[in-house]
C-alpha cells in the first residue's frame, strides 16, 4: 500500500485500451522522477472482446509483480459521443483496476485533461506535445511506436507531480493526501461547514 512518507515509490501509470494498452513506470526519490519503463500492449488481433479484457488483466498483474508499483495511476474514460466505446474503455479500466486490487495495489484515476495540463500546462495539448515535454522531463530520445505509450507515463508522472508542490520561492513542499473525506474533514475543520439536517 501506498504511505504518505515514502522516500521513494514506483509508480504505474496505464491508459487503458482495447485495442492498445499503454503504461509507463516511473521512480520517484523525493522531486525527482526517473523513467524506469514504458510500452503497449496490443490487442488488435484479438476479436473478442472478454479475452482482450483477460489479455488487460494479465499483463497488468504481469507488470505490477514484475515491478513492484506503490501505486496505480489510471486515465479515466473521456465523455465521447459513442456509447460503445465508452463501455468498452470503462471496462478496460476496471480490469486494470480489478489487477492493481488483487495486489494490493493503490489506485488513483485522472481524467485526461488533468493529466495533459500537469504535463504540459494546457489541457488540450495533443499527444505529441504531451510525448515531446515527457521526453525532455525524463530525459529519454526513443520515440515510441505508439503514443498510449508515452499517455501511460503521463499518468505516472501527473501522478507524482501531484505529490510534490513547488510554492513560489521554489521550495518543494509537500501535498497532503487524505485518505477519504472524514480525514480530510478532520484536518480541514476550518474550511467544512455542517449543515444540520431538519
Amino acid at each position: 500500500m501506498e504511505q504518505a512518507n515514502h522516500k521513494e515509490r514506483i509508480i504505474l501509470g496505464i491508459d487503458p485500451g482495447t485495442a492498445v494498452m499503454g503504461y509507463g513506470l516511473v521512480l520517484e526519490k523525493g522531486p525527482k522522477i526517473e523513467l524506469i519503463s514504458l510500452g503497449v500492449v496490443k490487442m488488435d488481433k484479438i476479436d473478442d472482446h472478454m479475452l482482450k479484457l483477460q489479455r488487460i488483466f494479465e499483463k497488468t498483474v504481469a507488470l505490477i509483480d514484475n515491478y513492484k508499483p506503490d501505486c496505480l495511476a489510471i486515465e479515466a474514460p473521456f465523455y465521447g459521443k459513442n456509447i460503445q466505446v465508452m463501455l468498452k474503455l470503462g471496462r478496460a479500466q476496471g480490469v486494470c483496476m480489478a489487477a492493481a486490487l488483487s495486489r494490493n495495489v493503490s489506485i488513483t484515476e485522472y481524467a485526461p485533461r488533468k493529466i495533459k495540463q500537469s504535463i504540459t500546462g494546457n489541457g488540450s495539448a495533443t499527444k505529441e506535445q504531451v510525448s515531446a515535454m515527457l521526453q525532455t522531463l525524463l530525459k529519454f530520445s526513443e520515440t515510441p511506436d505508439f503514443f498510449d505509450a508515452t499517455d501511460g507515463l503521463a499518468v505516472a508522472v501527473c501522478h507524482s507531480f501531484q505529490k510534490i508542490q513547488v510554492s513560489r520561492g521554489g521550495k518543494v513542499t509537500s501535498k497532503k493526501s487524505h485518505s477519504g473525506w472524514e480525514a480530510f474533514v478532520k484536518d480541514n475543520a476550518a474550511r467544512v461547514s455542517i449543515i444540520p439536517k431538519k
